[in-house]
């Protein structure tokens, strides 16, 4: 059996220009490819942080009509910063901290469309 490493994360999205801009600002991610069908029925555009590997994948279904049943949202995605009292100034100013864990030394964010993202700071 081969070697396997991450690739991507999927989200599905509302409104793929909004998600793209969240994610721009709150984390610096752009976009680095994108899959578009003759038909237009989908829109899947992959972001990245510039230097992993790993990706973040947006999927816009344009028949899709009402907002994503997210479940009990105990699935997340974490980001790891290097400045975490600056990247808790910005969301705070975005107003998309959702949920704060002193304690632990994390906090969460939610996206347009309600996924919750943990900012976690680089740990020496």
């Amino acid at each position: 059996m081969g070697n396997f490493k991450f690739a991507h994360n999927n989200i599905n999205v509302r409104d793929l220009d909004k998600s793209m801009n969240f994610y721009e600002q709150a984390f610096g991610l752009k976009e680095v490819r994108r899959i578009t069908p003759e038909d237009g029925s989908f829109i899947i555009v992959y972001l990245s942080d510039g230097s992993s590997v790993h990706q973040l994948e947006l999927t816009w279904l344009r028949d899709w009509d009402r907002p994503y049943n997210l479940g009990d949202n105990e699935f997340h995605l974490a980001f790891r910063t290097t400045d975490f009292q600056a990247a808790h100034r910005l969301h705070e100013e975005m107003g998309c901290i959702c949920y704060e864990n002193p304690k632990m030394g994390i906090y969460f964010i939610s996206d347009p469309d309600g996924y919750w993202l943990e900012v976690i700071p680089e740990r020496k």
